[in-house]
């Protein structure tokens, strides 16, 4: 039985709060979702932190989380805990996680992730986005093609960052969830 904790790491709408559910309830286990913890530490939204106080703020109360969730568990204690989708670029945060636990990258194909990134956002009349990641409403992009195609550079840089980082690479297929959670299983053992 793993008694060391799980940490997912992965591009935004890569299933890992998800699969952290399907995990922690397969290894009979807490899960933690560090996004969660954020708002539990501040009373805000990682968004609205993000959007109050720019990303050194939201640096910061990623951090804090971290340093919260590491100081709760216990040695040996398995957990598993769901990060954001842009914790690989906060040095500190993935420094105390590394501490504590072992880090599974959720490697989702492009095309899933941008085809969850299309179905959660949403064009207004005046031709705006709504509900797309900050990196890409930020461009100001005016149609689907070039949604995807901001995504491209985005997914094609933080896929490499992941890479480095990672303990174990799980490849989620277009798959049935509880299918998708053996093969990260299956990459951990």
């Amino acid at each position: 039985m793993r008694n060391r904790p799980i940490i997912l790491l992965g591009i935004k709408h890569s299933g890992k709060s998800t699969q952290g559910r399907l995990l922690s309830q397969h290894f009979n286990c807490q899960f933690i979702d560090i996004d969660d913890e954020i708002t539990k530490l501040t009373g805000k939204s990682p968004r609205e932190i993000y959007t109050e106080k720019g990303a050194s703020g939201f640096l910061m109360a990623e951090e804090a989380a971290c340093t919260q969730v590491a100081r709760e568990i216990k040695p040996g204690e398995m957990v598993v805990i769901s990060t954001g989708g842009g914790i690989c670029d906060n040095a500190p945060a993935l420094n105390i996680l590394r501490q504590i636990g072992d880090f599974l990258l959720i490697k989702v194909p492009e095309k899933i992730a941008a085809d969850r990134i299309i179905r959660k956002a949403t064009q207004n009349e005046d031709g705006s986005w709504a509900n797309l990641p900050a990196y890409i409403a930020k461009e100001n992009p005016e149609n689907e093609a070039q949604v995807r195609k901001l995504f491209h550079g985005f997914y094609e840089e933080r896929s490499a960052t992941y890479e480095q980082i990672a303990d174990y690479i799980a490849e989620p297929k277009d798959l049935p969830k509880d299918e998708n959670t053996k093969l990260l299983l299956a990459a951990i053992s």
